[in-house]
């Protein structure tokens, strides 16, 4: 008996581990040969083959007229189950707490519906700044794309044509004497967004708060949701907003680390 069998019968998690990488490689590849496949996995071929046997009995791998193998599509039924009793706010809620008391200031998160952005959560900080003000924001409340920072961030995920369509069909109202009003002025700030990572309400929706966001891909991988922190303008100076971008930016790639982007 060859070595590698031996492993996989004492050694139950090799074996589980040598299961995902033919998973893996096989999303990677498309239809391959055992030889070809033997050798990117650096495994004995009779090895490959039984676990290539498991899989296709378990219905994960099938093999096509001219031998190769290839994924089928019950493993999207069973990340499409997982998706689909996976609530993103309860995910998503322990990190912009936690952000919310480090920067101490109160963080949003929203999802996309039509040319608006929904008002999922909404965390306040435990130790608010002493100068904090309470925002009019409120989980069920609805905002337009273009002119608040969470809308923006999603925007800047789109392609450009998704964008002037949005624009096209939404009302738009210059809500404060900062408020963009054209598509030209949109889509340089769009071009901003992108170079910088995050995106800016400076007083556009309510005079006297400025706010700094970032768009999360859902779990099917859509930009679709963001969320920001807000604060009074007074405290959100240029340099501050370069802070909180760091801050902001990491508590993003936390996110989309848990929701598997």
């Amino acid at each position: 008996m060859a070595a590698g069998s031996i492993n996989e019968t004492k050694n139950p998690v090799q074996s589980a581990e040598r299961i995902f990488k033919v998973l893996e490689t096989l999303a990677e590849t498309g239809p391959i040969g055992i030889m070809d496949l033997s050798t990117r996995l650096e495994l004995h071929k009779s090895t490959v083959h039984r676990l290539l046997v498991s899989l296709t009995y378990m219905g994960y791998v099938k093999q096509d007229e001219l031998g190769k193998y290839s994924l089928t599509f019950k493993i999207v039924e069973l990340s499409e189950k997982v998706i689909s009793r996976s609530d993103i706010v309860l995910i998503v809620h322990p990190l912009i707490a936690q952000l919310a008391n480090d920067c101490r200031e109160t963080v949003h998160f929203v999802q996309r519906r039509g040319t608006e952005v929904f008002y999922l959560d909404k965390v306040a900080p435990l130790n608010p700044h002493e100068s904090a003000i309470r925002m009019a924001s409120q989980v069920g409340l609805t905002r337009p794309m273009y002119c608040s920072a969470v809308g923006k961030a999603i925007l800047a995920e789109m392609k450009d044509e998704e964008i002037e369509y949005i624009w096209n069909n939404s009302m738009i109202e210059k809500k404060t004497e900062y408020t963009i009003t054209t598509l030209i002025e949109l889509m340089k700030e769009v071009s901003e967004i992108r170079r910088n990572g995050y995106a800016l309400d400076n007083e556009e929706n309510e005079l006297g708060v400025r706010c700094i966001a970032v768009c999360v891909r859902d779990l099917q991988g859509l930009p679709n949701n963001a969320f920001s922190i807000s604060a009074p303008a007074v405290r959100m100076s240029d340099d501050r907003v370069k802070q909180l971008a760091a801050d902001i930016i990491k508590a993003k790639e936390a996110i989309q680390k848990i929701l598997g982007r």
